[in-house]
């Protein structure tokens, strides 16, 4: 049965959020930005006189208790345990894009923009995020962010799948470009998905749809009967 354009789009859209999983984030591997130096203590001072500093534990011990809340979905405290996180430690970009996602599977899409935004104002190179924000940008209807997005995500990683699956849905629901987003689905398949039914009918459409029609067949010569399939 053939689609329609909305109702391809809607299609497209519903697939993008099942084809994006929480991703947990270790905190070791979030490229934290390196601290400017603080100005020594004049050396006339005593211990006395300098702040103990407070202990605020070890943050990786405290990322896995955080994450060890969210595996048994205890939502609300492992996002308060993030937030902790990212108040004691605000350098570390895996706290904020835990963070984003948890804002983001609740509806609440401008912190999480803001959470992925210092995620990857942290680390550049961060994939994760910026999938995510071409996914928020893509609701927001700012399709131009979106693509930019997509695209950082895939210049970090050319094979990453979750991008090449939602840059193509981009290209062919919103933008209007399946020609474009064709070499998306199919790097999205070629990464272990090549099953997806979703993606296998989308291919088959964009290729039936780019097909040049076949001729119409010839009138006969006046005169004549037209042949059939059983006429001798």
């Amino acid at each position: 049965m053939k689609l329609s354009t909305d109702a391809r789009s809607m299609l497209r859209s519903a697939g993008v959020a099942a084809a994006v999983p929480v991703l947990a984030l270790a905190l070791s591997a979030c490229g934290a930005l390196t601290r400017k130096s603080e100005s020594p203590a004049p050396p006339s001072a005593t211990p006395a006189e300098s702040a103990a500093p407070i202990d605020k534990g070890d943050p990786n011990a405290r990322f896995d208790a955080a994450m060890k809340l969210w595996r048994d979905n205890q939502i609300a405290e492992a996002e308060e345990a993030f937030i902790s996180l990212t108040r004691d430690f605000p350098d570390h970009a895996g706290p904020w894009v835990n963070l984003g996602i948890l804002f983001a599977k609740s509806n609440r899409r401008d912190p999480a923009i803001g959470a992925f935004g210092r995620a990857v104002s942290l680390n550049p190179d961060n994939k994760v995020a910026f999938n995510w924000l071409g996914i928020l940008y893509r609701e927001a209807g700012d399709l131009n962010r979106a693509r930019l997005s997509y695209e950082r995500a895939l210049q970090i990683d050319a094979d990453y799948a979750l991008a090449h699956f939602n840059y193509g849905v981009l290209l062919d629901a919103h933008l209007k470009r399946p020609a474009d987003a064709l070499p998306h689905y199919r790097a999205y398949q070629r990464a272990g998905h090549a099953d997806d039914l979703r993606v296998l009918a989308w291919i088959a459409e964009i290729e039936a749809a780019a097909k040049p029609a076949a001729p119409a067949p010839a009138p006969p010569a006046p005169g004549t009967a037209p042949k059939t399939e059983r006429q001798p």
